[in-house]
């Protein structure tokens, strides 16, 4: 098991995403097997602050989910030690427990956190929050699962 951090370049050979949807934008320490520790910088120019809300930009809670998707499938895909290609993905296929309690604005850097909490018939779970400095912003429990696009 190693102890790694991702630049962009890095996470862009670790994820099939792409902008405007690539949420993760550094990889701080990742221990496979166990737990990844990631950041995603939260600007002004996000497209989805757009329409929400123009009065006050709040970053939609199902997209803070997803950053943490990410972050945990970055995880998954070093623990397996594959990449994503056409035939090896990991989908979100469930989510438990979500709570949203800090607004997540244009200027805040959230800090992803995964931890696998197991792997079994080929399910992947994770415990995940998302932290704004040493607040809870969101948190949840994801599951991933391999599969292959039809």
């Amino acid at each position: 098991m190693s102890d790694i951090t991702l630049d962009i370049n890095g996470i862009l050979k670790q994820l099939p995403h792409r902008y405007p949807f690539l949420l993760v934008d550094r990889v701080l320490e990742c221990h496979e097997g166990k737990s990844i520790r990631a950041i995603k910088n939260v600007t002004f120019n996000e497209p989805f602050f757009l329409g929400h809300f123009p009065d006050r930009p709040v970053m939609p809670g199902v997209i803070i989910i997803e950053a943490l998707a990410q972050a945990a499938g970055i995880l998954a895909f070093r623990t397996a030690k594959v990449f994503p290609a056409e035939n090896t993905q990991f989908y979100f296929v469930g989510i438990d427990k979500a709570r949203f309690r800090r607004p997540v604005e244009p200027g805040d850097q959230l800090i992803l956190n995964a931890t696998l909490q197991r792997q079994m018939r080929g399910i992947w779970k994770f415990e995940t929050t998302a932290m704004v400095g040493d607040v809870e912003a969101a948190a949840c429990e994801l599951m991933v699962a391999p599969g292959s696009s039809p």
